[in-house]
């Protein structure tokens, strides 16, 4: 029986990240990845996933490759009775040059591709595993051709459907909501501006995200029966639709890759590992294409899940260290997954009290300077607000506006 110390189950953007991670750590690992078919989404890679990627020397790639994101701007575009004001969340108001990169799925596999063949101690099968077995003193990872692979650790970021999961036993709660997406990529007429826009609209948002040069990503979220009357539209006619949902802000626009559509579901689990295993990515949890978190909060697990691992290298399956594991990550997917479900049901709501309550705290960021910036330092880098509390920011930015006010009278003077 063939032996590794650990076994990266899924050849997703979030598995394959994993793997590079641990061998780059001084792991020995096996990626166990069947042939993915195309995928014409993109991602924005935001904060603290650049600061992952680029302890595994990918950022330079990435941003190269992607188009940076300084403005992240929300509008409402409900029509209700209640409705919130444009906000902007600029990069430059918490001292950065910008949020992160997107970056096409596509390109992004194919740089950690090249990645995986520049990584010692790191080999890429192309098959499934179908089935695990574990003990106090290893697992042992079936594959699809009958062979065993004996591991102190399997890392399941096997998907939504994950086998290793199901093996282990882990227990999940789904739902599905009345929505799907329609993804694909389009041309424009007006630069972006690394300027992305998400429309709030009555079946969910309607999001421009930039790509390199005047290109972007779209993601539309649409009641089920009228995606699926979009994606028969001829080309011409849905780029009209297309540049009447983004009230022309990009002018004329030119549909450039193939529609994708995916039915909007949710997931999560009761745990977020089991005896010498850990979840990571989809496997951990599902929700919708809504304020760029899903291979984000990914990313985060591999980043988590590789500083546990770096604590205890004699054994990374170690019980102690998977539990430490499920500690540093069960809050963050918690908050993420309650966060994304009440911001995207709170747009299909038609309650009067529930259109106030959204509109009453869209308004108070777009108002509030310091709760804004304590908002934008959680999406990029979550738990960072916390030690920045809005109270904290607030004295700070009026301290800065004294200073600048006693700048000002020295100079007349």
């Amino acid at each position: 029986m063939e032996r590794r110390e650990i076994a990266v189950v899924g050849g997703g953007l979030a598995g394959t990240a994993t793997a590079i991670a641990l061998a780059r750590a001084g792991f020995d690992t096996i990626l166990l990845a069947p042939p993915a078919p195309t995928d014409f989404r993109s991602t924005a890679l935001i904060g603290a996933s650049m600061d992952f990627l680029d302890r595994i020397d990918l950022a330079g790639p990435i941003r190269a490759k992607g188009e940076s994101l300084a403005v992240m701007r929300l509008v409402d575009d409900t029509g209700r009775l209640f409705r919130a004001p444009t906000i902007e969340f600029r990069a430059s108001e918490i001292d950065r040059p910008a949020f992160g990169t997107n970056i096409l799925n596509a390109d992004l596999a194919a740089l950690l591709d090249e990645a995986v063949d520049q990584t010692d101690r790191l080999e890429r099968r192309a098959i499934a595993a179908s089935g695990v077995e574990t003990d106090r003193d290893g697992a042992v990872v079936t594959l699809a051709d009958g062979n065993k692979i004996a591991v102190s650790l399997v890392v399941a970021a096997d998907g939504r459907r994950s086998v290793m999961r199901e093996a282990a036993g882990i227990k999940t709660r789904d739902w599905r909501y009345p929505q799907t997406a329609l993804v694909f990529n389009i041309g424009h007429d007006v630069p972006h501006d690394q300027i992305s826009t998400e429309f709030h609209t009555k079946t969910g948002p309607f999001t421009q995200v930039p790509l390199p040069g005047r290109r972007s990503a779209i993601v539309w979220v649409e009641k089920p029966d009228l995606a699926e009357l979009y994606v028969d539209v001829k080309t011409e006619k849905l780029e009209r639709i297309v540049e009447e949902k983004m009230h022309s802000i990009l002018g004329r626009v030119t549909i450039e890759s193939e529609i994708q559509a995916f039915p909007l579901s949710g997931t999560s689990v009761d745990r977020l590992t089991g005896e010498r295993l850990a979840l990571v990515g989809e496997a951990a949890h599902v929700f919708p294409p809504i304020g760029a978190q899903g291979l984000n909060l990914g990313l985060r697990d591999c980043q988590a899940l590789v500083d546990c691992l770096l604590e205890s290298r004699d054994d990374p399956g170690r019980a102690s260290t998977l539990l430490s594991f499920e500690a540093k990550r069960r809050a963050d997917v918690a908050s993420r997954t309650v966060g994304v479900d009440l911001l995207n049901r709170s747009l299909l709501a038609d309650m009067l009290p529930v259109q106030f309550a959204r509109s009453l705290g869209l308004s108070a960021m777009a108002a509030i300077p310091p709760l804004r910036r304590f908002a934008m330092r959680e999406g990029v880098a979550p738990g960072s607000g916390l030690f920045r509390s809005p109270w904290r920011a607030a004295k700070e930015h009026r301290s800065t506006k004294r200073a600048e006010r006693e700048m000002a009278g020295r100079e007349e003077i």
